[in-house]
This record gives C-alpha cells, structure tokens and sequence, in this order.
C-alpha cells in the first residue's frame, strides 16, 4: 500500500483529500505547514507528495526544494490557483512532477496521482535491481571447492526456486546472510525485494516496530505510520539475522504471521496481508535453545522447513587459498604501492592453514584487508599478519620435548610423517599444495607417502570455479 503525504495550510482541506485517496486504497498522512511536512519526510516513507503551493513560512517551492535535496525521485505534484501557475511552472522546471488547478474534480486527482505513483514505482525498481545484480549472489560466485560448501551449493540449487522457509544455522563470520541472498536470487522471488533485519540489534520495543511497523501515535515519538520489513518485503524475501535472539512474546508474533500471513502494525487494528518467503538464521544451535525454553519448539519447526548448517572456516581449510586470492582481488584498489601483491609467501600461507579461525570467513578477510595496506611486498609474508597468527610462528620443535634414549632415523621419520599428514589434511589431499607447504617436491612427496604407506586420500587435483 502507498502512502502520499497531503500538505495545505487550509485546515480542513487535507482531510477531504485524504478521504478521498483512502477510498482508492492508498495510506494517507497530513500535514498543515511545509515545516510539519519536512518533519514527517524524516521519520515516515512517502510514495507521493500533494502540495499547496501558496503557504506561510515555508511555502509550496521551499518545500520541493527540501524533498529534492532529500530524495530527488521522490514524486511532488504542485496544488495552484490560477494566480500562481507561473509558480507551478517553474516548479516543475525545478523537479515537480506535476501540478493540478484548485478547484478540481476527484476523477482528474486520481488520475495525476496514479501517473506519478506509477512513475515512481519504475524508478524504485530500477534503482534496486542496478543495487542488487542478482549474478553477484549467484551460489556460483560463493567461494568454495571442499566438499562441505559444495553441498551447501546443491542445497542451495534445490531450494532456490521453492517457497519454502529456510533455517540457515553456522558460527559468526561463516556467510550466511551471503547464502540467505543467494537462495533469493535463484528464487521466482528475485525480482522483489530482499529485506534483512538483524534480530540481536535492536531492543525489544524497535525490535516490533521495524518488524511489524506502527501506526502515528502509537508510542512516544511516532508521529506518522511507518511500514514495517514484513511490509517492505512483500512479495519478496525477509531474512531474520540472528532468529535465536528474537524474544519470546515476538516470536508468537512471528508464528502467526508465519501461519496466516497477516499481522497488525503496532498501536494498529487493521489486518495487513503480506505474501513473503522467511530466510531465518542464527549462530545458535536452535534445538538446543528449545530444549532450554529459550526459544518456541511450534515456531522452530515452522522456521527448519529447509535447513542448512554452514561449516566453520576450519573445516573447510582447502577453500583458504580461493578466498584470499578472492580478497586480495577485492582489496587491491586500498593498496597505495606502485608494487601489487600478487599472492601469499609459503610461511605467510603454512600460518593460515594451521590457524583455528575463530572469526571464520569475515576474520580471514580482515587479515587480508590488513596486510594488503601494511605489505611492501608482491607477496605478503609473516611480518605483515597480525599477532594472533604469529604465535604460530614461534612454535618450532623443542628438543627438550624429545626423550633422551629416542633414536634419530625413528624419531626423524615421526616428524616427517605427522608432518605429511598434517599438510595433506591442511590441503584436503591435493598433493601439489601439501608438497609446496613442505618444501618438497611433488614427487619427494609420493614418494615418502608410499614409503611410509600412508593414507592420504584420492590425490585431488587442482581446480578453479
């Protein structure tokens, strides 16, 4: 529903407008002063503007010229006499859509207003899909060669052109608002907006309000409607980031929206009917929250109608490579040397798979980022990375951890075998980069796998996306 902002200085004259707008459908707010009009522009989205032109203070032009300077797209038809239709002119020379002679009739109203909404309407769906490039969520384009994120992109593939809801469930920093778009954007849903919400960061009473929107007056401060995400995302997809901190009297709400696709705005007692599709995520395990009564056992069953659980950075250490050269790329216009970097040295590299990766994917990015700006180098190396990593660096092999009695040749062959094992496991068994993080030739290395007849896997090959 559209809202189109009334403003005359005449008292009773936006009422009657308004009664007239709301009888075709559309949501209407008033205001008697360019001032108050201004005030309602910053808290309070408007489709359409419906100005006086002569007014005191602040007049109709002022006016177009605060909502220009706010929203130049922002549709402004010029209400006139026929004294001042110069003045309307000029305004539409200076960015009014329109303008309509007083006294009119109701039919030719109707007729300006659906011109200008349509036009705005095209106008906001152009501005959003040259914001949102649906190939640049492609599942295709998430980095990712090991075996677990190449069956999230099947799951992805599958799920994408259904309606379902989906449970996205992984830790902090492993991308999961990046596969929430993804599967949108492989959706029939990928025309229509994609809106996000992040449940942790609000407080429980804006928490409703952005859910649900309100209604003017509802509480301290709303001076006009406002539409909520459920409302913005219609026809679209809404992603509820971080759905495990949603309290419990808002998760009822949720439920019932999601059960009958209605819901009332707050301080409301009209229904609204929204036709969305739920991507809900958290980095909780979301079972475990209900068997604690933490979190409602009906609304998670309604919301792991489709589930996909991200592995952590950890577990997936052969996609350490792809995603650095992938942030090098990114970051390479912050880099302010005449030298670009080109890679990662073999130290610099041994320390980035052999390291825990609390943050996950955003904290391996953040590394990247950093070195980039601080590297003087083609190749970055160990200097340039942060502390956390380093530590790694200083744990070489202390002689006093060996017993006195071992032997050489046995105890030389351990080491060199829990080191093979370790850079295999390191590389998910390609053998080119397990040798490349030993030192050692490709060869050397089969050779020394036989030798000491380990299990090393299908040697996988080298691929790119």
């Amino acid at each position: 529903m559209e809202t189109i902002l009334i403003v005359d200085d005449e008292k009773n004259y936006p009422l009657i407008l308004s009664a007239v707008l709301e009888e075709e459908g559309f949501e209407t707010l008033t205001a008697n002063s360019g001032q108050k009009a201004v005030e309602i522009l910053e808290s309070a989205e408007v489709d359409l503007v419906l100005t006086d032109m002569k007014m005191p203070v602040m007049d109709g032009m002022e006016l177009l010229n605060r909502i220009k300077s706010r929203n130049p797209d922002l549709p402004v038809i010029m209400m006139t006499a026929y004294g001042t239709v110069e003045k309307a002119v000029e305004a539409m020379q200076k960015g009014a859509y329109n303008y309509i002679l007083k006294p009119f009739d109701n039919e030719s109203l109707i007729v300006y207003v659906n011109k200008a909404l349509d036009m705005y309407r095209m106008i906001k769906e152009n501005r959003r899909l040259k914001n949102a490039v649906s190939t640049h969520y492609s599942f295709g384009n998430i980095i990712g060669r090991s075996k677990p994120m190449q069956a999230v992109f099947e799951t992805i593939a599958k799920i994408g052109p259904t309606g379902a809801t989906v449970l996205i469930e992984g830790e902090n920093g492993t991308g999961k608002e990046l596969v929430a778009k993804s599967i949108h954007f492989n959706s029939p849903r990928k025309e229509k907006p994609f809106i996000a919400v992040n449940c942790a960061a609000l407080s429980e009473n804006l928490l409703e309000s952005e859910l649900f929107g309100h209604e003017k007056g509802a509480f301290t401060g709303a001076v006009a409607a406002k539409k909520g995400r459920f409302e913005l995302a219609d026809r679209g997809t809404l992603f509820l980031d971080e759905i495990g901190e949603l309290p419990l009297n808002l998760q009822v709400k949720l439920l019932r929206v999601l059960q009958e696709k209605i819901f009332e705005r707050v301080g409301g007692t009209r229904s609204i009917s929204v036709d969305i599709r739920i991507i809900a995520a958290t980095n909780k395990h979301l079972k475990k929250e209900v068997e604690q009564s933490r979190f409602r056992e009906d609304l998670y069953y309604r919301l792991n109608v489709l589930h996909i659980v991200l592995p952590p950075l950890r577990e997936r250490i052969e996609d350490i490579r792809p995603l650095v050269a992938h942030f090098i790329k990114k970051y390479a216009h912050e880099r302010h040397s005449d030298i670009p970097v080109t890679g990662l040295d073999q130290d610099a590299e041994k320390l980035l798979y052999e390291y825990d990766w609390p943050g996950n994917i955003r904290e391996l990015e953040n590394v990247i980022e950093r070195a980039l700006i601080l590297s003087p180098n083609e190749k970055i190396d160990v200097s340039d990375l942060p502390k956390p990593l380093t530590r790694g660096a200083e744990n070489v092999l202390r002689l006093d951890d060996i017993p006195p009695n071992a032997k050489l040749n046995k105890t030389l062959a351990q080491v060199e075998q829990t080191m093979i094992r370790r850079a295999l496991k390191m590389t998910g068994n390609v053998q080119s980069h397990a040798a490349q993080i030993l030192g050692i030739g490709k060869s050397g290395l089969n050779q020394k796998i036989k030798k000491y007849k380990l299990d090393a896997g299908p040697n996988r090959l080298e691929k790119s996306r």
